[in-house]
């Protein structure tokens, strides 16, 4: 038998100790979750996504009677990205959440298929994309989407 150690780096700041673009860019997340259309869950998400040329991107979770056919915050936000900037690589992606009355206390992390979607945009540009994820009492900071799914499946498996 072997054990297989695998280590994810998470760092939990306050706004305060973010730099002023980190700031900007979850102010961007927490105002897109206004824009939200959750009739059923009443669970807004807005994302805000940093691209190299320095345009800011949002979006927000989109929900359909029939769940299936909504979309989250995320890919909402990369999909418009990746489709009007198509060769622009996102620096930062930030994600806010807030239920009927406030903001989270604690962070979320994107769901599975999100975590996915955030590993095939790191690796069509052959970079990284640091994440925030806001919540009232700390913001996580990872460096790439592999803290958020190490054990990942990518396009390198698909190669003969």
């Amino acid at each position: 038998m072997k054990e297989i150690k695998i280590e994810i780096n998470i760092r939990a700041l306050r706004y305060e100790e973010l730099d002023e673009k980190d700031r900007k860019l979850i102010d961007a997340a927490k105002e897109a979750t206004a824009r939200s259309y959750a009739p059923y869950s009443r669970f807004s998400v807005g994302a805000a996504a940093l691209l190299a040329n320095g345009v800011t991107v949002t979006g927000t979770n989109q929900e359909n009677a029939a769940y299936p056919s909504g979309t989250c915050a995320e890919r909402t936000t990369l999909f418009y990205a990746n489709s009007q900037y198509p060769d622009q690589p996102v620096d930062t992606l930030a994600i806010a959440a807030r239920n009927e009355s406030d903001f989270l206390e604690s962070p979320i992390p994107p769901c599975g298929a999100c975590r996915q979607v955030l590993l095939e945009t790191e690796q069509r540009f052959h970079q990284p994309m640091r994440i925030l994820l806001y919540s009232k009492n700390d913001i996580y900071v990872l460096e790439g989407t592999k803290d958020l799914l190490p054990l990942s499946f990518g396009s390198e498996y698909l190669k003969g």
